[in-house]
């Protein structure tokens, strides 16, 4: 029986992923608060690992079947897996069922994991209806789409629908919002200028709103710009905005220092 027929809070793994549990802990505090203020029941299994995402993307499909392979099982109990990143999210989602693509049970294992698998603004609104959040955030902020979850999982009017609902907030939308901020994984790593030049574009898109804060769904984005804004020493916050969502965006912005949790 489902857990709408059953009326029983709906079980949610959450996935911690790499940059969140090494960077930004204050993301996963966030997100947990949300699912559970929405009637979930939250987890966090102590053996899931990265997603793959970065073995895949280089080739190493070997590498990146294995850990597949652990996240699978550590969270397949779960009557959902949420993350706060369109980019981890998306390669479950999209990438598991093609890594196992001559491997009949573990691809029936992995299409299973992907029916279920959600980004976490988007399994907030599409999947448990919620419209509205109670907090407050002084300022004007703007907002960066992430590639990941806006074309892959179509991400877009979910946050700004939540963000909307923030007491004190004025939502400025900065020119080409939809374009990539030039962190793209491994990209930045391999062509570091071309990745800085798209981010000296994104961020003057961003300053030209005016607008004091910089929001986002995907940590790696937030962490290229604020350090590029930083280096620049343009004086704006960077927050996820699952942060500013459950009212935890009142210590150290991303970038300004490591928050430890």
């Amino acid at each position: 029986m489902s857990n709408e027929t059953t009326g029983a809070r709906p079980r949610v793994g959450l996935f911690a992923t790499c940059l969140m549990n090494a960077m930004r802990p204050n993301i996963g505090f966030a997100a947990a608060k949300l699912l559970e203020d929405a009637g979930c029941e939250v987890h966090v299994p102590p053996t899931q690992t990265c997603c793959g995402q970065p073995g895949y993307n280089s080739g190493d499909y070997d590498g990146a079947r294995a850990l597949a392979k652990q996240v699978i099982a550590a969270f397949e109990g779960f009557d959902y897996i949420v993350g706060p990143s369109g980019s981890c999210m998306a390669t479950i989602r999209h990438d598991y069922p093609d890594l196992f693509a001559d491997m009949a049970d573990w691809r029936a294992r992995a299409e299973a994991m992907a029916a279920k698998s959600f980004e976490l603004l988007s399994f907030l609104t599409d999947v448990m209806g919620v419209t509205e959040v109670d907090a407050r955030y002084e300022g004007s902020v703007t907002y960066h789409d992430s590639c990941s979850g806006l074309r892959s999982l179509g991400v877009k009017g979910q946050p700004r629908q939540l963000l909307g609902s923030v007491q004190g907030l004025e939502l400025r939308e900065m020119a080409d919002t939809d374009v990539c901020c030039g962190f793209g994984g491994t990209f930045c790593v391999k062509y570091p200028e071309i990745s800085e030049k798209i981010a000296d574009d994104k961020i003057a898109n961003a300053d030209a709103t005016g607008a004091t804060t910089l929001l986002g769904g995907d940590l790696g984005c937030l962490l290229h710009l604020a350090g590029r804004m930083r280096r620049r020493g343009l004086p704006v916050k960077v927050y996820h905005t699952a942060e500013v969502l459950a009212g935890l965006a009142d210590g150290p912005s991303i970038g300004d220092a490591p928050v430890k949790g």
